[in-house]
């Protein structure tokens, strides 16, 4: 098995230690009930991880309103809604931007119309503002990045850690990536290894296994990211019949203001040698500069059969913005993930998920040992 090498700023271990010693206060202030965590009578799962950066949240949420809506529940998700330009509780509706809510929000509520997502600094409120809903009346709440928020006590805490930087291996911040230590993974239930490559081999499931260290009520589970069909962000202006599939005649103008843009552009080469790349930091908020420039740099493309390729993060800033020219929008897609459970273990996943909304309705903690 082979590890991308974690970069560590061992000079920094210092403040990463006094960092520590701040968190490690604090969460033995919630063990030992100081600080108070409150439940609710509804199911709550919470996904999150330890360290800052993607880990794939926002496609593993997705993959849980998906699945609870399947069974007919009502599902609601609830996040910070981080770099919205809003404050406080806001309920979003179909004509909320990426600035009222924050992008990943945003993109959960176009995609999934019918459920209910409420963006919240003060997630105690936030549910509590949700629970006040009747119409429909809401089974199930996702938090969305709250494994730190210990105020509230969720039920089914999932854990997510990135294959290529494993929590086990990473350090501290600012030395390493950690927002807590490593051992904090005890109060999840479910961790899952998220971005696991194409090429990994059964023993790969058994080194990991063994490098994480789980506790024996924990269940762990290995995912991959599967990547859609182009959509055009714009269905009403796109020549449907100009694009239909990625090839080497393609010219692609990818934008992209992710965490990790590499595992997309090694995607993308492998359809077409035509790329162009405009990579920008994860949630970046495109201002008329930056719509100005793809707009130049989508012109140089020398070909007819030219199209901008971006994430459905960055699509939830650009569909809104003010400077994006009537010309250009026919031209933009968006290339959707998706996330698959590896080693036949989806119907496992799926079903302890389904059992505890059905079996905990008062939001109980499944069982530590």
């Amino acid at each position: 098995m082979t590890y991308r090498k974690t970069h560590i700023n061992y000079w920094l271990y210092p403040i990463a230690c006094l960092y520590g010693l701040g968190v490690w206060i604090r969460n033995k202030l919630f063990d030992w009930g100081w600080l108070r965590s409150e439940s609710f009578n509804v199911p709550i799962i919470g996904v999150g991880n330890l360290a800052v950066g993607g880990t794939g949240k926002t496609p593993h949420t997705e993959y849980l309103i998906k699945l609870l809506q399947n069974v007919g529940l009502n599902v609601a998700t609830l996040s910070r809604g981080y770099k919205r330009k809003s404050k406080g509780y806001i309920l979003a509706s179909a004509d909320s931007t990426a600035n009222d809510i924050g992008d990943e929000p945003c993109q959960m509520k176009q995609k999934f119309p019918d459920i209910q997502v409420a963006v919240d600094v003060d997630r105690r409120h936030g549910i509590k503002e949700l629970l006040k809903i009747k119409q429909p009346q809401i089974n199930v709440i996702l938090l969305d990045d709250a494994y730190q928020h210990r105020y509230v006590k969720a039920g089914l805490n999932i854990l997510l850690t990135d294959y290529n930087r494993l929590m086990c291996d990473d350090a501290l911040l600012p030395a390493g990536r950690l927002r807590e230590p490593v051992q904090e993974k005890e109060r999840a239930q479910i961790v899952i290894v998220t971005k696991c490559p194409e090429e990994i081999k059964p023993i790969d499931f058994n080194i990991v296994s063994k490098r994480l260290n789980l506790y024996p009520y924990q269940q762990l589970y290995f995912t991959q990211v599967q990547y859609g069909a182009l959509t055009p962000l714009f269905p009403n202006q796109a020549d449907k019949d100009k694009i239909t599939q990625l090839d080497n005649n393609l010219h692609v103008l990818l934008v992209a203001g992710i965490a990790n843009p590499a595992p997309l552009v090694k995607k993308l080469q492998a359809y077409t040698k035509h790329i162009k790349t405009m990579l920008f930091d994860d949630h970046h908020d495109f201002n008329t500069r930056d719509i100005h420039h793809i707009n130049e740099e989508f012109d140089k493309l020398n070909s007819q059969n030219r199209i901008i390729i971006t994430t459905e993060k960055d699509g939830s800033r650009l569909k809104h913005h003010k400077a994006l020219t009537e010309q250009l929008k026919p031209f933009i897609y968006l290339l959707p993930i998706e996330i698959e459970i590896l080693r036949n273990q989806q119907a496992i996943f799926n079903q302890n998920i389904v059992n505890y909304v059905r079996t905990y309705p008062r939001n109980c903690e499944l069982p530590k040992k």
